[in-house]
Formats: structure tokens, sequence, C-alpha cells
């Protein structure tokens, strides 16, 4: 995925980034506040001459042996020239220039020295004093809050004092965890002013963004790793980091960031931006910890919140978010996904990408969020369970349906149907893909027809949407039981219109086949040189070198074949005109023979001997037999 494109990132605070600013015209008061005691008075100025109707006469430069003139442009010349080499100063006499410099002195004293240990202690000794403070004022004062409300600035500003440690985590983190600050940071999320929670969790989002301790740079970090052992600034980060987020999981975060999901109120723009940070919270703790998804998943209720938030019909930032933790979260995870299977989850999906298939998304970014639920649901359907509910709930259907529009959703909802059709488990959807009358909009989309000329913004590459078509017909051939109704349907595609399905797919192996050579070529100049060094060839390298091919166009061409080889066992004209076609590329079944072997070699090899043989292996020695007994 492009992480630029992503989100929509919320506009930060109205005081983020903001340095404190004076009045346009300071007062004597306040000038003795930051005039420094051994400052000479200065001058007073001299009234500009005026030209009598009010207005400063233009100043003239009078030649003279001082280069730069009288005594106050030398205090004010930056050494800048024009072109026609005169200088014009800053503009200002010595009383406004001693101002100016009177501010700066003061914002660098503001800025300070950076922190040392010693003043994190002073500042989270501070910190615990004004959160007591504010509690206590709260308790006698509940009902008035102007009694409380200074002590909840002080509050604000003290929590807006944690961002810099971001700076130097292994030093500033560990100083948190041992003081108990961080337990008194997550039981402010419970605060009643649910600004000050807000102010909390962009607190905790910042100290647990992947890019702190990012500007260490890899070399340098590689550096400190060999002279450290290991222990290199990088690796105390995120030690550090890790401590940190323990100790936040220890004082029941989670819980704490789901129950404010659930009552902050998404029409207030601070309560969005609220949201949008807490979930930013989320995809930082499962970026640097992804096993966590299942803690997260079995003891809060972010799982059907979230389902709940992508219904919502209005398209916005947070919408999007949420579909986005949520791909995250279901990563690959059988019990996770199973979760969701029994809230109903699989209609929810199906529910959310039903209003795409008369329209496309309005942007880029819902774009995207259209993609995360397309992505949610091709990681759902590798469980048995949920391609049985994709079924039930009507998901092939829908699919077919937005395989007719020419719009975004059409080669997702391919992606789709060839990820639910696999394996046995997939039989039933095969049969109802049938049914459903896919096979005339699926082959329309197979022949390329229809498509026209446009390039729609995040429109699939061509390769991989014949991939998925491949994907889906493999499927096909393999689970639809012999002689039954849909079998010969699909066999009659290939057979009607001259064979021009078969000239098709002959035309798909062709392009894989050249996209292959490529890498196998760059395969083979690795090897040899690996041999003439006397590098020992492991099984990691073959391994490697496999999928490369097969991300390469191997698998579509193991594909393309494994079709061919049952076309050509269905029917004797197709085979025939296979023959042909093949010979006018000086090749025969002897090649379609060397890629199904191959094929077959590496299917089932992580099978234990106790479990049943492999269908498709099985299969696949069919196919090899037969094709051998037409050369």
């Amino acid at each position: 995925m492009d992480v630029d494109k992503m989100f929509k990132l919320p506009s930060l605070p109205a005081s983020a980034g903001q340095k404190r600013k004076m009045p346009d015209a300071p007062t004597p008061e306040m000038l003795k506040k930051y005039k420094p005691a051994e400052a000479e008075p200065s001058p007073e100025p001299q009234p500009l001459p005026t030209n009598g109707k009010g207005k400063g006469k233009a100043a003239t430069v009078e030649e003279d042996d001082d280069e730069y003139g009288n005594e106050a442009d030398r205090d004010i010349y930056d050494g800048n020239e024009d072109d026609e080499g005169r200088f014009f100063g800053g503009g200002l006499n010595n009383e406004q220039q001693q101002i100016l410099d009177i501010f700066d002195q003061a914002g660098d004293e503001e800025d300070g020295p950076t922190l040392d240990l010693p003043g994190l202690r002073r500042q989270l000794g501070k910190f615990e004093r004004i959160v007591t403070k504010n509690a206590e004022m709260r308790g006698k004062f509940p009902d008035d809050p102007s009694k409380f409300i200074n002590s909840e600035s002080d509050l604000d500003e003290a929590l807006k004092q944690f961002l810099p440690l971001t700076q130097n985590p292994p030093l500033y983190f560990p100083e948190l965890v041992k003081s108990g600050v961080v337990a008194l940071l997550t039981n402010l999320l419970s605060h009643e002013n649910t600004d000050i929670a807000v102010d909390v969790v962009e607190v905790i989002r910042e100290l647990t963004d992947e890019d702190v301790g990012a500007e260490v740079d890899d070399l340098e970090e590689e550096e400190d790793e060999n002279e450290a052992g290991g222990s290199g600034k990088a690796y105390r980060t995120r030690l550090a980091m890790g401590e940190f987020i323990d100790e936040s999981l220890n004082n029941s975060l989670l819980d704490l960031l789901v129950s404010n999901l659930s009552r902050l109120d998404e029409d207030e723009e601070t309560d969005s931006q609220g949201v949008f940070q807490i979930l930013g919270v989320f995809e930082n703790l499962l970026s640097f910890m992804p096993p966590l998804s299942e803690q997260i998943v079995s003891e809060t209720n972010l799982l059907p919140w979230l389902l709940k938030r992508i219904q919502k019909k209005e398209y916005e930032s947070n919408k999007q978010y949420a579909s986005e933790i949520l791909a995250i979260l279901l990563q690959d995870n059988r019990d996770i996904i199973l979760k969701l299977g029994e809230l109903d989850g699989m209609d929810t999906l199906l529910q959310a990408l039903s209003q795409y298939r008369k329209k496309d998304p309005g942007d880029s970014e819902e774009i995207e969020y259209m993609e995360n639920i397309f992505d949610v649901l091709c990681s759902v359907l590798s469980q048995p369970e949920m391609k049985k509910a994709f079924v039930d709930s009507e998901g092939v259907e829908l699919m077919v349906l937005m395989m007719k529009e020419k719009l975004l959703a059409k080669t997702r909802a391919i992606k789709v149907l060839d990820y639910a059709l696999q394996t046995e488990d997939g039989s039933e959807g095969c049969e109802k893909f049938v049914q459903a009358l896919g096979l005339k909009t699926f082959f329309t989309a197979f022949m390329g027809k229809g498509e026209g000329k446009k390039k729609k913004l995040n429109a699939t590459s061509s390769f991989e949407d014949e991939e998925h078509l491949l994907g889906i017909l493999v499927s096909l051939f393999t689970n639809l039981g012999s002689d039954t109704p849909e079998r010969i349907r699909l066999i009659a595609k290939f057979v009607e219109s001259g064979y021009e399905k078969v000239d098709r797919l002959l035309e798909m192996r062709e392009v894989a086949e050249g996209k292959l050579k490529g890498v196998e070529k760059d395969i083979i100049m690795e090897r040899r040189v690996m041999e003439s060094n006397k590098e020992e060839i492991t099984e990691i390298e073959e391994s490697e070198w496999y999928l490369r091919r097969m991300d390469a166009g191997l698998s579509s061409l193991q594909n393309a074949d494994y079709i061919l080889a049952w076309v050509c066992m269905e029917d004797d004209g197709a085979m025939t005109h296979a023959r042909l076609l093949l010979s006018r590329k000086d090749q025969s079944f002897k090649n379609v023979i060397a890629v199904l072997t191959e094929f077959k070699d590496n299917v089932g090899d992580d099978e234990e001997e106790d479990e049943e043989p492999n269908v498709q292996k099985m299969i696949l020695e069919q196919l090899i037999a037969f094709v051998e007994g037409l050369d």
C-alpha cells in the first residue's frame, strides 16, 4: 500500500507548533520583565525628518571615511548588499533593535537547554502536583467549573510538555515508567473532561509512534550495533518503547481507549479528532507488537466498534481509518476471523461494499477505504467457515453484479471470487457462481471486452487481473463435478465462437512466459556465480528462486497450462486447436507437461504423512498422464 495516500491526517490542534507571542506594541512593564539587568539605557531616538506632509523623507547615504556610515548604521548593518552596491540595514533604530534583541533572548531562554534527567524528574513531580490539584478542585467544586478551570488549563499545558520526550526515548522513557507517571497518564483517559482525555491520547500516540527514534541513520545504527554488541540507539529506543507500552497495557490502556471511542461524540470536531488519535494509538501498538491483536479482540470491544463504524453511510477520514485497523487486525488470524463471523461480520462487509455496485468512490481516500474492505473480505475468506458464510450471505451474487459494471469495484470483485472459490471448501461457491449466471460476465472480462481505453484512478494492472481470472477458472475446473450441468456449461464456453477462449488462454500463457524469461536469466546467472565461487546452493536459495519465478509469471503459466490440459481432456476439438496454436510458436504439449510436472512437484510439500493426499496433486498426476499420451 501507498502509505502517503492512505489517510487523511487530521488538522493539528490550534495550539500545536505555535510559540508564545507577545503583543505588537510592548508596554514598559513587559520590557522591564525581559530586559537584562546589565543592559545599558538606550539613547533617545532622533525624530525622522519629514517632507512637510507627515511622511518620512527618504534617507540618503553620505560619503564618509567610515565604510558603513554612522554608528547607528553599524549597529544594525547585516552585511547584505543589493545589486547596486548599496545597503539599507534593517530599517530599525537602536531602540527598536534592542527591543527585538530582548525578545530574542527571552525566546532562547524559553526554549531552554536540552532536558536532562534531573529536569525531567522536576517536570514529572510538577505534573503529579497538577493532577492532584485538579482532582482536589473538581472534588471540592464539582458543580462550579469556574473553581477548577484554572487547574484544568494547567493540566492541559503540563500534558503538552510530554511531547518533546520522543527526542531521546532511551533516556526519558525508563524514567516515566520508574516514576509511576504512566499510571497517572492512563488514569487521565477516564477524566471527566474529554478534552483532557484527548490530550492524553495525543501524548500516548506521539510516544508510541513508529518514527520515534527514526532519526538514527542506518549506517550509524549498524556501527553502534557492531561496537556495542547489538545495543545501538535504535535498539535501545525499541527497548524503551516496549517498556513504556508494557506499563501502559498493565494500567488498562486498551480498555480505556475503547471506552473513549464510545463516549466521544464525532459530531463535535474535537471529539472526532480524538477518535482519529485513538485509532492512531491502536495502529502504533499493532505495528510495534502485532501479536497484540488477539488480546485487543479478546479483551475489548474494539472489533464490534470497528464493524459498526464502517457501516456509517457518510464517508470521512475516521471511517477509512477504522477500515484500516480492521484490515490490520484480521491479517492471517483464524481466531479473530471466526470472532468476526460470530458478530455477523460477513454481512457487514458485504453491505459496506454494496454501495459501490453502481458508483465509484468519490476520491482517492475513499478508494483506499473500499480497497481496505475488499482486503478484509479476502482475508476472512481464507477460513472454510467464512466461505460458507459468504455464499449464505449472497456474496457470490453481489460480486457477479459488480463484475457487470465498468467501475473500480469490478476488478476487486474478481479478486474476491478468486479467494472465495479456492480449495474444496469453495465447491459450493463454484456451483453458486455458475447458477448466478456468472460465466457470461466472467468471460466478458476474460476476453478483455468492454474495458475501453480509459485508465481509472487506482486501477489494478491487467496482469494482476489476469492472474485472478485464471485462478477462478482453476477453481471451477477443480471443484465442479464431472458431468454436472455447471461443468458442461463451463466447457461449452471454451467450444463456442470457434474456440476463441482457447486462443485467449494461450495468449495469456505466452505473456506469462515472456515475463518469466527475464527473471529466469537472472537466476541462471546467480546460480553460475555461486557455483564458480564454490558456494553451497541450499534449499533456502532454491525456495527463494522459485518464489521469485512464481511472482514473475510462473504462477500464471502453471494455471494456464492446468486449464488448457482440462479443456483438452474434455473436448477433442479444443485439443486439436490448442496443438495447432502451440506448433505455430514452435512448441508442443511437451512444454505443457514440463510446466505441470514442476507444478505437481511443488504442491503439498508441507503435508504430514498421516494427512489425506492432496486432491490437486492427484488431479495434476492424471492431467500429466493424459497430456503425455497426446504426443
